[in-house]
């Protein structure tokens, strides 16, 4: 059957074409700083993270098409995939370059299972968050303990297997939007605060490691962390020098001291921004800022006028991540929030990252594509 051109008209006409010109335009910038910032290393990163772009493209119009519905559906084989994708990180987990056992590799490619795990939280918990609400009473205690059973297995299992704190805090991150929008009562997140407040020493003394330890310190207590100065605080130093040095339109591509020298080893991955700053001056970096809010916004109006339950909690479980990922990279590379290696959505490098959030962007404009009207929002299956 051949594809018309009037076809095609209708499905641009109905896709969220905004959003993908937005994750388009980021994508793009990230992948200018990136070819800058390695300008002096690998010339394959760059190829790596166009065909990660493409790669991710294909899947932003692929889950347009897809009914987020009819994937949530298969709820009992997303729940066996994220579990399994976290599980081969034990005996298949690689390190990297940073402490993180968090990366899968087959030859040359490696898969950071837990950037594709987010996105099927987010659809797994919307989906059950949904039904709760539809069928349920959301803030029984039952109903809570089966979301923080989801949730709790997923953080746990990330620390265990991967020691990967950054991810595993935007899963948290995730858990408390979504459940905060659904309509959860206070007292249970007052309930969670001090439960919280017990954990947390526990999870200090005997849980996280003294790198750990040190990367969270490190940018409030410095000088006890890194008396010297050339240990653990030295590339978050250096960051903040080449942030600070780009002024208000920058040194220029290629030009940057900081961008084009060796002493920020993940200057192209956790400190893009810095990059950034250094190469497009503050203009650069408030392009950055504004094109990621706008993504975020875009989501979140999706969402609010989707006239569904599962759609809408989607769009605000994708919003979040993008909110959180965006303010922690920013944060690190100002000196602000601990050095946790998290991405800056659509700009660091990483193939996994940009095209599973490729892929989330992709699921919110298939909500767009398809709005459901209020009566059609009951969900036939049970979670």
């Amino acid at each position: 059957m051949k594809l018309k051109l009037s076809d095609v008209r209708a499905f641009l006409k109905r896709a969220d074409m905004l959003l993908f010109v937005l994750c388009l335009a980021a994508s793009i910038m990230g992948l200018v700083e990136i070819y800058s910032a390695t300008a002096t290393m690998s010339s394959s990163l760059v190829y790596v993270q166009l065909s990660a772009m493409l790669i991710g493209i294909a899947l932003f119009f692929l889950f347009t098409v897809i009914d987020a519905d009819i994937i949530a559906d298969q709820w009992p084989l997303l729940l066996v995939t994220e579990l399994l994708l976290l599980l081969l990180l034990i005996p298949f987990g690689m390190s990297g370059n940073t402490i993180n056992k968090g990366w899968i590799r087959f030859g040359p490619v490696g898969i950071q299972p837990s950037e594709i795990v987010k996105i099927i939280y987010i659809v797994l918990s919307a989906k059950h968050i949904a039904y709760l609400k539809e069928y349920r009473n959301l803030s029984s205690p039952l109903s809570v303990l089966q979301l923080v059973a989801h949730f709790g297995i997923l953080f746990v299992l990330i620390l265990l297997v991967s020691s990967d704190l950054g991810s595993a805090l935007v899963f948290f991150f995730i858990f408390a939007v979504m459940v905060f929008i659904a309509g959860v009562k206070l007292y249970w997140f007052l309930f969670g605060g001090a439960a919280m407040a017990v954990v947390i020493p526990l999870a200090w003394n005997h849980v996280l490691s003294n790198d750990q330890k040190a990367r969270i310190l490190a940018p409030y207590v410095p000088d006890l962390v890194d008396e010297t100065g050339y240990g653990i605080t030295w590339e978050p130093n250096l960051a903040k020098m080449a942030l600070s040095s780009g002024r208000l339109t920058g040194t220029g591509l290629l030009n940057g001291p900081q961008t084009q020298s060796s002493g920020i080893e993940s200057k192209h991955a956790d400190y893009i921004f810095a990059c950034i700053g250094e190469e497009m001056g503050m203009v650069g970096c408030l392009i950055c800022i504004a094109l990621l809010t706008a993504i975020m916004i875009r989501c979140v109006y999706v969402g609010l006028h989707c006239h569904s339950t599962f759609g809408m909690l989607v769009c605000m479980g994708m919003a979040a991540m993008i909110c959180f990922q965006m303010l922690n990279s920013v944060g690190m590379c100002t000196g602000l929030t601990p050095v946790i290696g998290l991405t800056l959505p659509f700009f660091s490098y990483g193939g996994s990252s940009m095209f599973s959030t490729f892929a989330a962007m992709g699921i919110v404009s298939g909500i767009h594509f398809r709005p459901k009207p209020s009566q059609f929002r009951t969900y036939s299956s049970e979670f």
